[in-house]
């Protein structure tokens, strides 16, 4: 066998039907979409419609509300902490805030602020300054010896400090 010779099974590769090409192909004239109307146009469809019936998203009640002054914090467990201050990429005899964390890889950015969380265990004996911390994790500092600063939440630029 040569490589020139080589081809498909037969029926493994099937034409495309080609939609509106005479009625004689079988999908001609409408080409498949019925008859006239919205539904026949293109880029055209009627979302959440169910026939006149009221739709389920009318049906059910509306609920909750987003709250414009929602602080999003950046979460970091102790274990991350252990691990970065094993791998030499934090210096636990520095105070470690939101700005040495992103310096150091561990988080991609603090928005608005740092939450220290208590999973793993630390072994280092840290001064900690962060927005947020559980009370685990506040434990779990002091026992290694250290201790944990609770930030302000950051304020925005447009605020008046």
């Amino acid at each position: 066998m040569k490589l020139s010779e080589i081809s498909d099974n037969p029926g493994a590769r099937k034409k495309r039907m080609r939609i509106g090409r005479g009625i004689g192909s079988g999908k001609g004239k409408t080409g498949g979409r019925g008859g006239k109307g919205q539904t026949a146009r293109s880029g055209v469809r009627i979302k959440g419609f169910e026939g006149g019936q009221m739709p389920l998203h009318r049906r059910l009640p509306k609920r909750g509300f987003n709250n414009i002054f929602r602080l999003e914090f950046a979460e970091i467990n102790l274990d991350r902490l252990q691990d970065a201050i094993d791998a030499k990429t934090i210096d636990a005899g520095a105070v470690i805030n939101a700005e040495s964390l992103v310096a150091a890889g561990v988080l991609r950015r603090s928005r608005d602020g740092v939450r220290l969380l208590g999973r793993g265990e630390l072994k280092a004996k840290l001064t900690i300054e962060v927005h947020g911390a559980t009370k685990s994790a506040i434990e779990a500092v002091e026992k290694a010896g250290g201790s944990v600063k609770i930030l302000a939440p950051k304020k925005d630029e447009g605020e008046a400090a």
